[in-house]
């Protein structure tokens, strides 16, 4: 599958709500210590929002709640990989993505025939602490090697400006959280990614 370069990742539906209609392709739904019910109303907002702007959704980590949902699309860290069925997402035509830091990681996520690989950090990010340090471009190098055909997401520190290296590195699509969400004017920061990834598209 091709991914779009620009991946936008929210913590919340209002930002989705926000930002997705400035002409976003690819949004992540990462929701974090909510209870079941909340989440439930987030991923159902955000999956009905992102129908009518033709944008595809990705839900981190509640791959039950995006079943049970109609969602297309999970994101799985290596910890959900251990819990989540994916007998179950296959019947369902369900698509995921699978975070990767290390070879092993990268061939465990390898045979589970994923829609796209993610690496990070790529970079020091500053969203959350890290037990792995950045990962650096030739890493990337190494990954989209090693991954073929399978979409490379690069995730962790990246900017407008880190973008012609890390798409040269081989990445074919850059996750963006910190940047956007730090924003003083995040629809204006959002539009910038936009155009700044147009000549990836």
């Amino acid at each position: 599958m091709q991914l779009d370069p620009f991946y936008l990742i929210v913590g919340h539906v209002s930002q989705l709500e926000l930002l997705v209609p400035h002409g976003v392709r690819l949004v992540q739904l990462r929701l974090k210590d909510l209870p079941e019910p909340e989440c439930r109303r987030q991923i159902a907002r955000a999956r009905d929002i992102c129908a009518v702007h033709r944008t595809r959704l990705v839900i981190n980590d509640h791959w039950r709640l995006a079943l049970d949902l109609n969602c297309g699309f999970v994101h799985l860290g290596q910890e959900d990989m251990d819990t989540t069925d994916f007998s179950a997402l296959r019947r369902a035509g369900l698509r995921y993505g699978l975070s990767t830091h290390d070879a092993a990681e990268r061939e465990r996520a390898l045979s589970l025939d994923p829609a796209y690989v993610a690496l990070g950090p790529v970079w020091p990010t500053l969203l959350k602490k890290m037990k792995w340090g950045p990962q650096g471009l030739e890493r990337v190098r190494a990954w989209k090697k090693a991954v073929g055909d399978v979409p490379l997401v690069g995730i962790g520190g990246i900017t407008p400006a880190r973008l012609p290296d890390l798409f040269a590195a081989g990445a074919d699509s850059a996750a963006v959280v910190t940047d956007i969400q730090q924003a003083l004017l995040p629809e204006k920061r959002c539009n910038e990614w936009i155009t700044a990834t147009e000549s990836w598209r």
